[in-house]
């Protein structure tokens, strides 16, 4: 496997760092947790509908799939139904030990926030079932900022929490609209499907 640590030969004084898809690969448990809410409504992803559209927010994938189903979907029911059952099975979740071991690396060394597109009680419940919640300073989720990735929000708010000025930031990523937030906020980014890729 490739070593992300030829792309830190540059400085920087904090590190932020995506979730889903990035420090931790959740998205079959994620795929999981949706259908079986879902079936509650007689109703079901496909995967290959699914998996197309990894990092949007979960308000947008509901309203996506709502557009595409002429189904009204009550979100709120929705998501008090997935999140037990996403936690539930994070023991299926494993972290991308590439992305996972720059973060060991540099703990205590610069300041380090996670920055996601995920409810913030999923994001945590993910990092603490895989034991890297020690390793942040601040979680900042689209649940507290104003929009959610490809919208900048959630890095400036993730850099300004840890006292860092964005372009002082590099941001890790794995999707289009998280590698268009980080430019937006006016950080420097790394790709990690570079040097990761599923399966």
């Amino acid at each position: 496997m490739a070593d992300l640590s030829f792309n830190l030969d540059e400085p920087y004084a904090g590190l932020i760092f995506d979730c889903d898809g990035t420090l931790v690969d959740t998205a079959p448990v994620h795929f999981y947790a949706v259908n079986e809410a879902l079936r509650s409504l007689g109703l079901e992803m496909s995967a290959e509908w699914y998996f197309a559209r990894t990092g949007v927010t979960p308000a947008a994938l509901f309203a996506e799939f709502e557009e595409l189903t002429g189904v009204k979907i009550d979100t709120e029911d929705l998501s008090r139904r997935y999140t037990p059952i996403f936690i539930g099975n994070l023991d299926r979740a494993e972290e991308i030990a590439v992305v996972a071991d720059i973060a060991r690396a540099n703990h205590g060394k610069v300041p380090m926030a996670v920055g996601s597109n995920g409810h913030l009680e999923n994001v945590k419940a993910t990092l603490g079932a895989t034991g890297l919640l020690p390793l942040f300073d601040h979680i900042v989720s689209a649940d507290e900022v104003e929009h959610g990735k490809p919208a900048p929000d959630v890095y400036l708010e993730a850099a300004r929490r840890i006292g860092v000025a964005p372009a002082e930031c590099i941001v890790f990523e794995d999707t289009d609209e998280g590698l268009e937030a980080a430019h937006r906020a006016g950080m420097r980014s790394r790709d990690i499907r570079e040097v990761w890729k599923k399966g």
